[in-house]
């Protein structure tokens, strides 16, 4: 006998992603209206902060502000403790000790789930205060403030939370969709230039694929990124928030059951060259070449015209990235290269056949279910070439391997 139910329902999440400047101003409320009144009328929300070390680091005064913003609140919100230091960086990811770390004090603090986790910081940090927040009671509300480019415009805003294992980039994690996102632009004056420039990388992914207009004035505001221009920053922060949050609204697959990831266009080379540097890069950088290899190869394929593969490479370099790194130096340029693992691994991560999205034409996209190795070669000898200043072969050319 053979009984089965089949059970299916549907549960619709909404949450908001503001942006706004002085987060802690007097008079601004942006921060204030994302946390939900209690279940219980008249009870305190009650929320336990967590802050990158390296904001701390570059604001000191940050953990004080913060403080004060809920002090002049209370008790409608009620700060369980001062504000937690969490490291910075892929440092946070790749120790799953500082998981536990934060889990345990969500636990001491007795945080439930009408409670909430407040996490400012980069995009290492959101992943992993957020992984150890979806743990707790199978989920607190989380809140996230996030002080990069990179996590304003894209890590901070969407459904992932995770850490690094076994040498691989969010091997564990879960999908657990914040309460709410607050983006302050004013977060990113004290940033570091390579922190700065982190979310231009993404930008150029998402246009790619997606906004051939907005590829155009990236390449032609390339010059202003490095020279810190807040108004072109926020423009750039704006627009790829916007075509993020549209992916994962229409996409149709937020969850990523699917065996396609868009959004990680450029990612399968990019994850594994952070995981060769010893995640001594930075993952916009990373990107970054990423994007040029999967670049070199769509214009090889013929899938994007050559002119637009030359002003992406242009457009990256302009920005302030580099298209080669010393450590994809370590071995010949061959089809065993190091680097080359990184398809298997992007492969494993969702399983099924290999699925990498490239650009088909300029702003919309073809996804592929194997890449030639000799022309993915081909492609990091023209990038080789390019770094050291000699003229690469044109994309296309013949090859061997």
């Amino acid at each position: 006998m053979n009984d089965r139910i089949r059970q299916s329902f549907s549960v619709p999440f909404t949450y908001p992603v503001c942006f706004t400047r002085g987060v802690f101003a007097p008079g601004n409320e942006t921060l204030a209206s994302v946390f939900e009144p209690t279940a219980e009328p008249g009870a305190s929300a009650r929320v336990l902060a967590f802050v990158d070390a390296g904001l701390a680091a570059a604001q000191p005064d940050f953990p004080l502000r913060l403080e004060r913003w809920f002090a002049a609140r209370a008790p409608r919100l009620d700060l369980v403790a001062a504000p937690v230091p969490v490291p910075g960086g892929e440092a946070v990811k790749n120790d799953y000790r500082l998981i536990m770390a934060a889990l345990d004090q969500m636990l001491e603090y007795r945080l439930c789930r009408q409670s909430y986790v407040l996490v400012a910081g980069g995009g290492a940090v959101l992943d992993a205060v957020g992984f150890a927040a979806a743990l707790v009671h199978r989920g607190l509300r989380l809140v996230r403030l996030p002080s990069t480019t990179l996590a304003q415009n894209d890590a901070g805003l969407g459904v992932k939370n995770g850490m690094n294992l076994h040498g691989q980039k969010n091997a564990i994690g879960v999908f657990a969709p914040p309460a709410a996102v607050v983006n302050d632009l004013d977060l990113l004056s004290s940033l570091p230039l390579a922190h700065w420039l982190g979310g231009v990388a993404e930008a150029f992914k998402v246009a790619l694929i997606k906004d051939a207009a907005f590829f155009h004035q990236l390449c032609a505001d390339a010059a202003r990124y490095p020279a810190r221009e807040p108004a072109a920053m926020e423009a750039l922060v704006r627009r790829c928030a916007a075509l993020h949050l549209d992916h994962i609204r229409t996409s149709g697959d937020p969850f990523e059951m699917g065996s396609a990831r868009p959004l990680d266009c450029g990612h399968w080379a990019a994850h594994r060259l952070e995981s060769l540097s010893g995640y001594r890069m930075p993952h916009g950088q990373a990107v970054a070449f990423g994007l040029a290899l999967d670049a070199e190869y769509a214009a090889a394929q013929g899938w994007l015209a050559p002119v637009d593969c030359q002003r992406l490479l242009a457009g990256l370099e302009t920005a302030g990235f580099s298209l080669w790194d010393a450590v994809l130096d370590d071995g010949p340029l061959a089809a065993d290269h190091p680097l080359f693992e990184g398809l298997a691994l992007f492969r494993e991560h969702l399983g099924g056949q290999l699925t990498v999205t490239l650009p088909w034409p300029l702003g919309q996209r073809i996804e592929v279910h194997e890449m030639d190795r000799a022309r993915l070669v081909a492609g990091l000898e023209r990038l080789r070439a390019r770094a050291r200043g000699r003229a690469p072969a044109a994309a296309g050319a013949p090859v061997t391997v």
